[in-house]
């Protein structure tokens, strides 16, 4: 995981670096202003991964309550004094940097989520599905959806269901669940003019291919143009002014052209072997806690990657998710990489047992030892002394008149 992770970061750096650097000279700026920012974010990024790897998982829970009020209070601001780009408030800036609050949403919500499913039973219906975990998560989407974010509200959906499946919900009740959503989630896309545009265009891009197919079109066409080994590092002809958001959303259609059909495969290679791990180090976590946070963790990642290369192709509706570890952004970059520290810290501890806890009531402080098993020559010999002691004493028994 580590290996991968760090692979597809330094890849990321490259990339941003390609896609952005003619660009930027073009139009008169400084051509590495976007590595330097992505590299700044990265080197935060793995001192928080460094940070989640060291420190005990388990801590976690007693701040997910905190995390969770603090994502809330970011989502509720950020729809007043976030800053708007492209017609979308998502961000707020602190000087030349910006947070994104939905970020800390995802990681708060599985934090709580798996913490909440650990010490109780699984949801059985859709009414204890509801209270309190539906309520919660419905919560964070209707406030990352205001701003607006659909992308990110699917990706939410899609964590909480993995930490439900791994709680042992039955499927029935998901699939209710899911059905359910997905129809508050065209209701969202039908009321929204540009949404409504955005999935009609996925439906057939051609149709209105300088309008609201414009990005998938020219996404399709740089895809399509890098053959099986790409026309070389660097060399991109969508990202000079036809590819939108080449840097972030539509990266991968950047690597696709410049790297080719053999490029484009290492990555989701990549992403496939990233999944793997995840998921092996869910199920084999002995904690019920670290299970159900690295199967939402996992997922997450995972998640948010097939939501975005369906997207790039044409399989599926643009939603503005970024492609982990490779597109463009602080906010993103560094909380995936905190919740890799986070799934090391899991795989790291997988195999320890939590120590029972006895009191020591020889101990005048009351405090706890740990319970440690007794070798088998002390209990037999303990077994030996007391057996001779009952002999001596029926022998001696026998003896008085």
């Amino acid at each position: 995981m580590i290996l991968v992770t760090l692979g597809l970061v330094a890849f990321g750096l490259v990339m941003v670096y390609s896609a952005t650097s003619a660009p930027a000279a073009l139009g008169g700026g400084n051509p590495m202003g976007y590595l330097e920012r992505q590299g700044t974010y990265a080197l935060l990024g793995i001192a928080l991964m460094v940070v989640g790897a060291r420190f005990d998982y388990r801590r976690l829970r007693e701040l997910a309550p905190g995390l969770v009020l603090i994502a809330l209070v970011l989502c509720l601001a950020v729809l007043g004094i976030g800053a708007q780009v492209n017609g979308a408030r998502r961000w707020i800036a602190f000087g030349p940097a910006a947070f994104q609050p939905s970020e800390l949403a995802k990681l708060a919500l599985a934090i709580w989520a798996s913490a909440y499913l650990a010490r109780r039973k699984a949801p059985r219906t859709l009414k204890q599905l509801w209270k309190p975990v539906g309520f919660l998560t419905s919560i964070f989407a209707a406030l990352v959806i205001v701003e607006p974010d659909l992308g990110t509200v699917i990706a939410l959906g899609i964590m909480v269901a993995a930490i439900l499946l791994v709680s042992g919900t039955p499927g029935r009740v998901l699939a209710s669940a899911c059905g359910l959503a997905a129809a508050a989630g065209l209701a969202a896309i039908y009321l929204e003019p540009y949404r409504r545009a955005r999935f009609f265009s996925f439906l057939n891009p051609w149709h209105d291919a300088q309008g609201a197919g414009f990005q998938t079109v020219q996404a399709m066409i740089g895809l399509g143009s890098g053959g099986i080994f790409g026309r070389g590092l660097g060399q991109s002809v969508e990202k000079l002014f036809y590819l939108p958001e080449a840097h972030t959303d539509m990266i991968f259609a950047i690597v696709g052209e410049e790297l080719g059909l053999v490029g484009a495969t290492l990555v989701v290679a990549a992403y496939a072997l990233f999944a793997w791990t995840g998921m092996r180090i869910a199920l084999t976590a002995k904690d019920p806690f670290g299970k159900r946070l690295a199967a939402g963790l996992t997922a997450l990642i995972c998640g948010q990657a097939v939501i975005n290369l369906c997207a790039v192709m044409g399989l599926a509706p643009l939603t503005g998710i970024p492609l982990p570890f490779v597109s463009y952004g602080g906010s993103s970059l560094v909380l995936a990489l905190a919740s890799v520290g986070i799934l090391l810290n899991i795989a790291s501890n997988h195999g320890v047992e939590a120590r029972a806890q006895v009191r020591d009531r020889g101990r005048g402080n009351g405090g706890t030892r740990a319970a440690v098993a007794r070798d088998r020559g002390g209990a037999a010999g303990a077994r030996r002394g007391g057996d001779l002691r009952r002999v001596a004493g029926s022998r001696r028994g026998a003896a008085r008149p």
